[in-house]
Order: structure tokens, then C-alpha cells, then sequence
């Protein structure tokens, strides 16, 4: 891993958290990711279980997390199964956790090598009642690909049918949505190395400059900084590009005269960062862009407030959109008459603001959290308001990332440059 060693303690804390949830005579069991093929003898680059991370923070292929709280063997009570490493894994692939490095990552002592985890399942389901498995319950989840816990829940019902067969998602949804003070920290350092490659990018950008050298000029500071690399495909974006919400081509000039949304975030410690930014790619905003774009962070700014214990983000989002429709309005972009006859289930100025307004973030950028219940003190939302207009070929994006606390929002991005004037002068300086 790149990053440095994170304070074991958060992990403690959260397994204490977890426990506490648990029913009596429980076993989670929490599994690594597939090491995905990608083609010939290649994989994917590796991430891990964003749970068995949570849990742990053992970020290594091959790993496998029980917590079975009463257990009669308190050997299994907390215990990590680790690959066992030899002399032609260390040629080939270098260093892997030793015990004492795992004790010492995650603060559990009790390790075991994986090839003892068979026999230590068939032991401990002859005590247990149920048993918790992993599978991805994010809402946002789309995949065809029968992954490792889903492999793993099946074995588990054909070989103990007798057994309840739990969802753990709710449980970790409900307790991964609250954020430690040590992932606040983690997010935080995200954010600032996000941070320093958009200032990288605005001395950079020139008229001229192709989309992906942008990029470039991103991942450059993200590594130089310890980050694992993007949280998530970047968005560089020139002209009407930036109508295209998920556009990640990036193979496109940055003419004069364009915009330019740039929507990308580091991972740090496998925690998430995602800020979006609209500069003009000749440094100087015409008078109709700064128009549209003072209106978009009028209303992120106004949204972001709005993001406090007991709101509930559908209500948000609608709440959102009335700010948003007033200053479509004042852009004529929408008809104030037509506005007060729409269809309240399909409001006008989705027209040109067709996505929601957060989403929680973490450990994923796309988080998991219940979205219909009450925000809650601990959250990171995203808020990142837009307008999209086709026909000028002007799409622009604000965002930053917000934690909320019982003393009102933190914007954990509040150094980020994100006014016109800032911008501008930040592209201009010589």
C-alpha cells in the first residue's frame, strides 16, 4: 500500500460497534474480493472488501474476517485468516502481511493462516445459530458477476441448510454511513490531495490542451501524494462534452472559448474524495458562463446548508429543485408562467438539472446509507448541483463533500478554490 498506517483503533472501535448489533450466538464471516481476470494471465488491480476493510483494515487479497462473540472457543471469537506467503509468492509478488504485521494493522489477535479456515467452519457452525454473510447490498449495485460472498452464501445454505442465512448489509449500511473521526481524517487528506491537483490543473489549462492530459496532470499529483489513484473514473469534460453526465472518453481538445468540467476525487487509504469544478479552458469566464455558473453555486450553497440531521434526502432533492427553478428562471431558461402549470411529478427544470442534488460518501464514492431515513450527525454527503445546457454548450458542475456535526456542516473541500474570481486568478498567475 501506498498510504500510511492508519490508527488500529478505528478498527477496534468499529468491530465494537458491529458486535453490538449482533444477535445472540452469531457468526459473521466477512471475505476478501475475487482478485477479478482482466485477460490472458491478468487481473484488475486489487481493492478490497469495503467491509472486511471497515472491519479490519487488512488490505490484502485472500483474507477472511470471522467475529462470532460467543463462541465457547475464544480462539474464534475475533479471528482473521491470512494468505500464507512462501518464498516464490515473495519473488513474484513481494511482501505480505505477517501475523504480527495484521495484529498490529487491525488490533485482533488471534491470525491464522486460510488454509485453516475450512476446518475451523466446520467447527463452528456445529455451535453457531446463524450466520451473517456479505454480499453487496449497495442500491446502486448492477452486476451479473456471481462475486465471492455470493459463491460463498450459497455454499453456506447447500452445506447447512439448517442454519439461518442473514443479510449482514443492513447492519453495515446503518453503522458505515456514521463516520469515525479517524475516517473523517482519511477523507479529509483525500480531499486535500484533490485538492492540490486542481490547483496543478489550473496552472496547467490552456486552450489547446487535450482532455486527457488534464488527466494526466491529475493522476500525477494523486500518486506523488500516496493516494491508490482515482475513486472513480474521471469526468474532463470540454464544451458539450459537459452535457454528458458520465462522459469519460477525455479525448477531446480544450478549445478556446470552452468550458471544461473536471469531476474527480483521490483515494486515500481506500477512502474517497469527489469534488467537481467547471473552469474555462482560456482562463477568463464569458459573461453568460459566469452567469450560468454563479447561479449553479448559488444554489450549491444554499443546498449545502440544507444538508442537517433529520432531513431525508428525497425531500432535499425537491427542495433542491425549487431553489434551482428560480434561478433557471432569472437565467430564461425557464417560463415562470409555464413553471406554476407543470407537473409536479416532472418539474421543468429537470430539463436542465436532471440528477440528484448528494449521495452519501465513505469508503465508496457512491456509499452506502439508507437514503430514506433521516440524515443523521456523522454523514459525508456530496452536494453538487447543475446545469446543462445543450444548445450552448455550457454544462456546468459544482461539488464538494460535507460532513454533518451536531454544530451544523463541515465542508471538508472549503479550501478548494470555487469562486470566479479565485479561479480566475489562479489560471492567470504567472
Amino acid at each position: 500500500m501506498k498510504y500510511t498506517s492508519i490508527n488500529p483503533q478505528l478498527f477496534i472501535d468499529n468491530r465494537k460497534r458491529f458486535i453490538a448489533e449482533l444477535p445472540a450466538n452469531s457468526m459473521a464471516i466477512l471475505l476478501a474480493n475475487d482478485e477479478m481476470p482482466r485477460s490472458a494471465d491478468q487481473t484488475f488491480t486489487f481493492r478490497q472488501n469495503p467491509d472486511l476493510f471497515w472491519l479490519s483494515g487488512i488490505d490484502q487479497e485472500k483474507t477472511i474476517l470471522i467475529i462470532y462473540p460467543d463462541c465457547p472457543n475464544p480462539l474464534y471469537r475475533e479471528a482473521l485468516f491470512l494468505r500464507k506467503t512462501n518464498e516464490v509468492i515473495a519473488v513474484w509478488e513481494g511482501h505480505k502481511y505477517t501475523m504480527q504485521e495484521a495484529k498490529e494493522t487491525s488490533g485482533i489477535q488471534q491470525i491464522f493462516w486460510e488454509e485453516s479456515f475450512d476446518a475451523a467452519l466446520k467447527s463452528l457452525m456445529t455451535y453457531c445459530d446463524r450466520v451473517y454473510v456479505n454480499i453487496n447490498e449497495n442500491d446502486r449495485n448492477d452486476s451479473a458477476v456471481p462475486y465471492k460472498d455470493i459463491r460463498f452464501a450459497n455454499e453456506l445454505k447447500y452445506n447447512y441448510p439448517a442454519h439461518e442465512i442473514k443479510r449482514l448489509g443492513p447492519i453495515m449500511s446503518k453503522m458505515r454511513s456514521i463516520k469515525h473521526p479517524v475516517e473523517v481524517d482519511l477523507i479529509k487528506q483525500a480531499c486535500n490531495i484533490t485538492r492540490d491537483a486542481l490547483k496543478r490543473v489550473l496552472k496547467f489549462m490552456q486552450p489547446g490542451v487535450m482532455e486527457y492530459e488534464v488527466e494526466a496532470e491529475i493522476i500525477h499529483e494523486f500518486i506523488r501524494q500516496r493516494a491508490n489513484g482515482h475513486a472513480y473514473s474521471p469526468i474532463i469534460a470540454s464544451g458539450s462534452n459537459a452535457c454528458v453526465l458520465h462522459y469519460v472518453e477525455n479525448n477531446k481538445p480544450c478549445n478556446d472559448g470552452d468550458l471544461v468540467l473536471m469531476d474527480f476525487g483521490a483515494e486515500y487509504a481506500n477512502y474517497t474524495s469527489d469534488l467537481t469544478r467547471t473552469i474555462p479552458a482560456n482562463g477568463k469566464f464569458s459573461q453568460r458562463q459566469k452567469e450560468v455558473y454563479n447561479a449553479v453555486l448559488r444554489v450549491m450553497k444554499q443546498a449545502k446548508n440544507m444538508l442537517k440531521p433529520g432531513n431525508i434526502l428525497a425531500d432535499y432533492n425537491k427542495e433542491v429543485g425549487k431553489i434551482m427553478e428560480s434561478e433557471l428562471i432569472g437565467l430564461g431558461l425557464l417560463d415562470k408562467d409555464a413553471v406554476t402549470k407543470q407537473d409536479p411529478e416532472n418539474p421543468l427544470y429537470k430539463k436542465y438539472f436532471m440528477h440528484g442534488t448528494s449521495h452519501f460518501m465513505g469508503i465508496d464514492v457512491h456509499d452506502i446509507g439508507d437514503r430514506y431515513a433521516p440524515m443523521q450527525v456523522g454523514n459525508v454527503f456530496t452536494c453538487e448541483p447543475g446545469i446543462y445546457i445543450p444548445e450552448e454548450k455550457i454544462g456546468i458542475r459544482i461539488e464538494n463533500d460535507i460532513l454533518i456535526t451536531k454544530d451544523g456542516i463541515i465542508d471538508l473541500m472549503d479550501d478548494i478554490p470555487i469562486e470566479v474570481d479565485e479561479i480566475e486568478t489562479l489560471m492567470n498567475e504567472k
